[in-house]
This record gives C-alpha cells, structure tokens and sequence, in this order.
C-alpha cells in the first residue's frame, strides 16, 4: 500500500493527529459561537464564520479518527497476538484514562470558577453545588474516545473470536465479508456508507440535528447514535486492514469526491442555518431524513477526501509529520483546560474574534507543544503515550558502539 515505508503507515499516521489535532481547532472555537451559550466562557465578539467551521469539523473529525483507529487496532492485533493487544490497549489507552481524566476534570472546573467569577464581577456566584456524578451525568469529557475505544476493542475481540469458530478456514470472510467490503467502499463509498448513518441519525429520539452525531461525553453508557455511527467507522476501519489496497482506491479517487463534500456541506448548512441550534425537530419528517442523508453522505466525502488526500501525497516519511502525529495525543488530552482558560483570559478585552481566536490556538499550541517536548516526549508520560523512545544524545553516544559491535 502506498503510504507505507518500513512497514509503518505514515500517511494514516499523519491523518490520525490531523484529526486529534483539529480537535483543538473545533473547541477554539466554541466561545465565539452566535446563539445559544455552548461554553464556559462566552465572549462578546461572535462569528458566523466560526460557526461554520464548527459544523464543517463535526462532521467528519471523529469519524476519520475512528476509522483510522479501527485498521490500526487489526494491525495490532495482527501483530501482537491477542494478549499482547490487551496490554498495549490497556497501557496506551486505559492508562492514559485512568491517569489524565482526574487532572482534566480538575482544570475544567477551576477554569469554570474563574470564568464564573469573571463573568459576575469578580464574585462568586450563590446557587447549588452541582449533585454528584450518575452513571447518566458522569462527565467524560472530551477523554470520552478513550472510553469508547475500549468498547470497541473489547466488542472487536468477541466478534473475532466468534467469527473464528464458525469460518474457521476464513471461507466467508475471503468470499463475502471481503467483497462486500470493496463493494461499499468502492467509486459510490460516501453515497453507501452513509446509509447506516443516515437512518441511524434519523431514527435518534430528540436529535439535536445541527450537532450531527451526539457526543457521548456525558454518561458511562454511551449513547446508541454514537455507539453505532462510530462503531460502524471503527468496524470498517478494521475490515479494510485486511485488504488495504482499498485506501490506494481512496488515493485515486480523493479530488472526485471535493466538490460532493462541499456541496452536501453547504445544502446542509442551508437546511438548518448557520446558527447553533439546540432545539430538536419538531418531528421525524422528510425534510430530516433529506438533512440526515446530507449529513452522513458529506461526512463520509470528507473521510474518503482526507484519508485519500493523504495516501496519495502524504506516502514518505516526514520527521515534522511524525512528530505532530506523536505530540497530537499528549495535545489532544490537555488541550481543554488551556483552551477555556485562555477563552477566559482574553474575554474581558474588546478585540475582534480574528484577532482572539488565532491567539487562543497560536498561545495554547504553543504551551502545549513546548510541554510535550520538555515534559512528555523522552518521560514515562511519553513511553505510556506513544512508547518509549531515547533522547538523540543518547541515540548519538549509542551509535559508535553499534557500529564496532557490528
């Protein structure tokens, strides 16, 4: 597969951080959306252009991610043997959960009492201590991809295992789940994967359509929408692992799908207006399902345009690539406290949303950035992130001994 060198896929390591890296993108922007207040801190100087930004993000961010997590997860596997993916899966995503979500939460809620205070003149203001977290009110936050993957992982294992006892010669699979799975993600790819999703998001009780897929970042039972849209892009992302030539398709086909992407974008956003909305539809009515299907196919062009985009020109290594695909978890974990604590900071000051919002991203970039080199990327954080890896002096003083032993 093109986008592979010493067996290391870069191009889908490089479209993995794009996508957590966006990430920081889309939450920048979310104190300077017109409408309902969405944020902690809200600021004065509202932009439709972010609003539209927001939508664009939403639609494909987190499905590219799952699908990319998804053919990995079977590159693992394959690899390592069953045992050998639970404990990484356990030390690079459990871990990192158990450990980071603490530390997050804790941010979010001091940046929220500061914001607040902010906000009512420098005082507290009264009311009720929130109750205690349910299992329906647990706040995952944005660490609610860790959560979910390990759903994944475990729901993956099972369904491998019993796929194996009944096709133990992998009859089925090399005859029909292979085919079928060029078949959808073939030249009409967005057009057939939007299916599921569309009727999956049509038939959500009290859809908030405007934000697409609901957010499982509350609650410690994942929503059904969720489960399912996402599973159904972690699933396809592992059955293409076993035939990757299909990103190759991906590779040849990317440009072909732009103008679709973009025109199913544009006539959803003209559908429902360029304002966040958080009133469900009135009914399940045609008009939603026509939304819907606009929504699930564009999300879906976007998936194929970038993962495609990057099999075709992203193929060779690139050592700032890497880089950023190796920070872009670490950036990705921390990056909301820094966001609504600068949300925070520059709110009071009278400057226009373009001047706030690219400050925002260059000054939380590079906190975190200076942070993952300093403090992450040659410490035990880095080795439960991304692995263990040496300092260059080390690797350097390394090198003359490697090559007498030799």
């Amino acid at each position: 597969m093109r986008g592979m060198v010493g067996e290391r896929y870069h191009a889908l390591d490089a479209v993995r951080g794009f996508a957590l890296v966006l990430g920081v993108f889309f939450h920048a922007t979310l104190a300077y959306l017109p409408g309902p207040q969405l944020w902690v801190a809200v600021d004065t100087s509202r932009s439709v252009e972010l609003s539209v930004a927001f939508f664009v993000l939403h639609i494909f961010r987190m499905t590219l991610f799952f699908v990319i997590a998804g053919f990995f997860a079977r590159l693992l596997l394959e690899r390592r043997g069953t045992w050998g993916f639970i404990k990484n899966r356990a030390a690079r995503i459990a871990m990192p959960l158990v450990m980071f979500w603490p530390i997050v939460i804790t941010g979010i809620v001091a940046v929220a009492i500061w914001a607040a205070v902010q906000a009512n003149g420098g005082v507290a203001p009264e009311g009720e201590p929130p109750p205690p977290p349910t299992v329906e009110t647990f706040p995952l936050t944005h660490l609610w991809f860790l959560y979910v993957l390990l759903f994944f992982y475990a729901a993956a294992l099972v369904l491998r295992g019993l796929v194996r006892l009944i096709d133990r010669n992998e009859t089925l699979r090399l005859r029909v789940v292979d085919p079928i799975v060029r078949l959808i993600t073939g030249p009409g790819a967005p057009l057939l994967l939007a299916i599921p999703m569309a009727a999956t998001l049509f038939l959500t009780p009290n859809w908030y359509a405007w934000f697409g897929i609901p957010t499982p970042d509350t609650g410690l039972i994942p929503n059904t929408a969720a489960l399912l849209c996402y599973g159904f892009a972690f699933g396809l992302g592992w059955l293409i692992h076993r035939q990757p030539t299909i990103f190759e398709g991906w590779g040849k086909w990317w440009l072909a799908y732009v103008g679709p992407a973009i025109g199913a974008t544009i006539s959803a956003l003209m559908m429902l207006g360029l304002t966040p909305n958080l009133d469900g539809p009135a009914a399940q009515d045609w008009r939603m399902a026509g939304y819907a299907a606009l929504y699930s196919f564009a999300c879906w062009a976007w998936t194929i345009v970038i993962i495609g985009f990057a099999v075709r020109h992203l193929a060779g290594h690139s050592p700032a690539r890497r880089y950023l695909a190796d920070a872009s978890y670490w950036i990705y974990i921390v990056h909301i406290p820094i966001v609504m604590a600068l949300h925070a900071l520059f709110a009071p000051y009278a400057w226009p949303w373009f001047v706030k919002y690219p400050l925002v991203l260059a000054v939380s970039f590079a906190i975190m950035l200076v942070s993952y080199q300093v403090l992450v990327r040659y410490s035990f954080i880095g080795a439960i992130l991304n692995g263990k890896r040496e300092k260059p002096a080390k690797v350097k003083a390394a090198a003359p001994q490697l090559a007498a032993a030799e």
